[in-house]
């Protein structure tokens, strides 16, 4: 198996993971300083780096609160070197509003002894915004 393989084993572990509910296993795939971010402005609940296990830990305790998820799809493994680039789409069902939030996203995995040393997301921040807001009633 080339690194390449086996790093895009290592990442499949972690949806596996997280597919299962499993944020401990997670957390163990990960390095104890990973770097960890979604793009997007801090307003929103998600968006922002966090540093380290614990913060990452923080990430899906927020991602629990906020959603119920209906999908979470990884389509597509992309590897080069270090860095493990996966497309996928999710759907989510937002608790404090009842609306749903669906995108398309991108993450993208690096690295180092079979560990996530960094990991950067992006997605629909202006669909993660409206699914957020509560529904405007129209007189």
């Amino acid at each position: 198996m080339t690194n390449e393989q086996g790093n895009v084993q290592a990442v499949q572990e972690l949806y596996a993971a997280f597919g299962r509910r499993d944020v401990s296993a997670v957390l163990n795939g990960l390095s104890d300083d990973v770097d960890w971010e979604v793009a997007g402005p801090a307003d929103l609940p998600i968006c922002g780096a966090r540093h380290g296990r614990d913060g990452v830990g923080g990430f899906f305790q927020a991602l629990g609160q906020l959603f119920d998820t209906e999908r979470f799809e990884p389509q597509a493994f992309i590897a080069q070197h270090d860095t493990v680039v996966v497309l996928g789409r999710e759907r989510h069902r937002v608790r404090s509003t009842g609306r749903i939030f669906e995108d398309k996203w991108v993450q993208v995995f690096t690295l180092r002894s079979g560990q996530v040393i960094k990991y950067q997301e992006y997605i629909d921040t202006a669909a993660l915004r409206d699914a957020l807001l509560p529904q405007q009633v129209v007189a």
